[in-house]
């Protein structure tokens, strides 16, 4: 059967959508943000009060928020909470936005191939990455993401391997860096950076993608961290130069994040 469209103006959690419970709570948690009904500094309620509130799943409040502080929108102190951050006009970030909701939105079908999961031992430059000794066990995902009619980002993402954590069929359904932080770490991502430039396609980029050797591309960096300041994930995106463009906005961030 078709589920019915989800108003995303609305408050309300709508359980017969298509867009995930969880990216429906992120949205209504950023619009609030957005419009001052949560201003900076302030405690969320917690996780209980919220998924009592709108009769979801406490892991399905801990994974919107876990989006928010991707976006750099929230941020958590330990044992204090979770606390909406303050503006930097300093920094650009990228918007709040999902790959799949956001393709669904231009009426186009996405997809998400896997193209290999396995157990890696950290060379030099995930060792620094993810600050852990050289040879520690992490989990590396390749995937693409494509619409029904082209590929369009090539990506590769790391968390490190929890031997109590085994992969689960249905974490590769929905294989954000975030989500699989959230579900391998001892702690759940509370703040990630991203670093954004130009390069052009090598031999493999373009064997995936699909395009020229030398094509424009641009190349998202992604760093996960607790509340620790801990990394917990990183990332890398090949994002083809002819079919994106990236907007910058003003930022979400703790007064005391470094540069």
């Amino acid at each position: 059967f078709m589920k019915k469209n989800y108003n995303q103006e609305t408050e309300k959690i709508d359980k017969d959508s298509f867009i995930p419970i969880y990216y429906q709570l992120a949205k209504i948690l950023e619009r609030q943000i957005l419009k001052g009904k949560l201003q900076p500094g302030e405690s969320l309620a917690s996780e209980n009060e919220i998924a009592k509130k709108y009769d979801i799943s406490r892991m399905t409040v801990r994974k919107a928020i876990s989006e928010l502080a991707d976006a750099g929108m929230v941020y958590t102190e330990k044992g204090k909470g979770t606390f909406v951050a303050k503006p930097k006009l300093e920094d650009v970030v990228f918007e709040l936005k999902n790959f799949h909701e956001e393709i669904k939105s231009r009426g186009m079908q996405p997809r998400t191939k896997l193209l290999k999961v396995k157990i890696v031992r950290a060379d030099e430059l995930l060792a620094e990455k993810l600050e852990v000794p050289l040879n520690t066990n992490c989990l590396y995902y390749r995937l693409l993401l494509s619409t029904q009619e082209e590929p369009l980002i090539y990506e590769n993402k790391y968390v490190v391997y929890t031997k109590q954590k085994p992969i689960l069929e249905s974490e590769l359904n929905d294989p954000s860096l975030s989500n699989l932080a959230t579900h391998h770490g001892e702690k759940f991502p509370t703040m990630s950076r991203r670093v954004l430039h130009a390069s052009v396609a090598n031999e493999e980029e373009v064997d995936i993608l699909g395009i020229e050797l030398n094509s424009p591309v641009f190349v998202v960096e992604q760093t996960l961290y607790d509340s620790d300041k801990k990394p917990v994930g990183w990332g890398k995106s090949i994002c083809r130069g002819d079919r994106f463009k990236f907007t910058s906005s003003v930022s979400w961030s703790m007064d005391n994040t470094e540069d």
